[in-house]
């Protein structure tokens, strides 16, 4: 009898073309994602006058550097210089591209699998760490250097040292404003941005199986931030809810034989994990981020906490962190002062996320400036048939359109020098969203919550009374 397998096992195996006697193995890429920064990718092509080996399993996205205003007339030459080079790439490659103007536009993590062209079972690269939003959809998802982007495009195939096996279990019910979001900044806080290093980590438990695919995107988007290569969640009649009808995906008979081998990719009872962890539902509050790392997160209840009474090894890095910060310990968590919020990225920037966000904008007004900007341009076209754009606008937030935006300050939406913004991103390092920005990690219900009060708040008062 064979022995019992993870998920993991069942994936890499189904993907290994070859191993090498140093233990690498050679894998097949069924998804190749490219963007604005593949460039250099692209160049080491054209050195060596290679063509893209399998066109019709790359895509081509605009959304690091894509302007989310103004977009007929992109003011920086070098960011215009760069999206044009990704279409002349595209075009040269025959590739599909997601252009600025194309209805499909959006965040590389947010289009792929609203189009279906993320799917239980395959193995989905780009050039971008937070590729294991994927992995939701019990997929082997995951970021990939520049030179490994030239080597999938020239052969589809990927070098990748198999990671060790990593379970981590959520049972319970989350309480009343409680998030997936804080799901993840909970467990790594607990465990540390390191806790999950050369680990693959499989999401269970039924909290788990109780998240939409929304949810379940964000978890695994975030584990990068937790040290894991990736993050997985088995496929259920949950996902296939979400894949039915997309672009890209099976349908019909195809669809139904798809499904008998999708149930398939689940952890055989009895596999053995590397690492175990189990958490309670019932312990998980809103979470917010205090410092310069996502592992540096309390319950927002909490009080800075004294560098001297954290772990010796990290007592300097939270020094530094408080002063970067402008925070001084015991000072309480909730009653920060923000200047500014951004609700938006590929960990929150999808249509369940924004509702969330107007729940708590709906009536009220905020007094403080902020940016929202949609994960794709689909999202857009539903927020705005919903009228959560009104809301927006009525709240006084700017509503832009879709791209990765004041997540990584590259295309010019960025947090002052010094200033402090209440996010729904996914990092909090030093200038991630511009040079001496402090950046506050939390949940879109909060970060709206932080836009009426001014200030990082308990947003479960601001929910009361009002249905989802």
């Amino acid at each position: 009898m064979n022995a019992p397998r993870t998920m993991l096992d069942k994936l890499w195996a189904s993907h290994e073309v070859l191993r090498r006697e140093d233990g690498v193995s050679l894998l097949w890429v069924d998804r190749h994602l490219v963007h604005e920064g593949s460039h250099h990718a692209f160049a080491k092509l054209s050195e060596r006058g290679l063509p893209v080996a399998e066109p019709r399993l790359t895509f081509a996205v605009v959304d690091h550097y894509a302007p989310t205003r103004n977009r007929e007339r992109i003011a920086d030459p070098k960011i215009a210089r760069m999206i044009e080079t990704l279409r002349s790439n595209a075009s040269r490659h025959k590739l599909r591209i997601f252009d600025l103007n194309d209805p499909a536009q959006g965040i590389v993590h947010v289009i792929g699998p609203e189009l279906g062209l993320t799917l239980p079972g395959l193995l989905i690269n780009c050039g971008d760490s937070h590729t294991s939003t994927h992995g939701a959809f019990g997929a082997l998802a995951f970021g990939t250097g520049a030179t490994e982007v030239a080597h999938v495009l020239a052969t589809q195939t990927v070098w990748q040292r198999k990671p060790k096996a990593m379970r981590i279990v959520v049972d319970g019910n989350l309480g009343f404003g409680v998030t997936a979001k804080d799901i993840a900044l909970n467990w790594i806080a607990r465990l540390g941005a390191g806790g999950a290093q050369g680990h693959a980590v499989e999401y269970t438990g039924q909290t788990i199986r109780d998240l939409s695919m929304e949810g379940r995107m964000t978890l695994c988007n975030l584990s990068i931030e937790g040290g894991a290569r990736f993050g997985m969640v088995a496929p259920d009649e949950v996902t296939y809810a979400y894949l039915e009808g997309r672009d890209y995906a099976p349908s019909g008979a195809v669809l139904e034989g798809a499904r008998r081998a999708w149930q398939g990719l689940v952890t055989d009872e009895g596999a053995g994990f590397d690492r175990e962890v189990t958490l309670s539902a019932a312990e998980i509050a809103p979470t917010v981020t205090w410092g310069t790392s996502p592992e540096q997160a309390l319950p927002i209840s909490a009080k800075v906490p004294s560098p001297e009474l954290t772990d010796p090894a990290k007592s300097s890095s939270a020094r530094d962190a408080l002063e970067y910060m402008g925070l001084a310990p015991g000072q309480p968590l909730d009653g920060i002062s923000v200047d500014q919020v951004f609700i938006g990225s590929c960990t929150n920037g999808r249509i369940e996320d924004l509702r969330e966000a107007a729940l708590v904008l709906s009536g009220r007004r905020a007094i403080v400036p902020g940016l929202v900007a949609p994960g794709s341009a689909r999202v857009k076209t539903q927020a705005e048939e919903e009228g959560l754009d009104r809301i927006f606008r009525d709240a006084g937030l700017e509503w832009a359109a879709s791209g990765c935006s004041m997540c990584v300050g590259m295309n010019g939406d960025v947090v002052a020098e010094g200033k402090r913004c209440a996010s729904s991103t996914n990092r909090n390092f030093r200038g991630r969203q511009g040079r001496g920005a402090r950046t506050h990690l939390m949940s879109p219900a909060m970060v709206a919550a932080a836009a009426v009060t001014g200030k990082i708040t308990d947003v479960r008062p601001l929910l009361q009374g009002r249905a989802a």
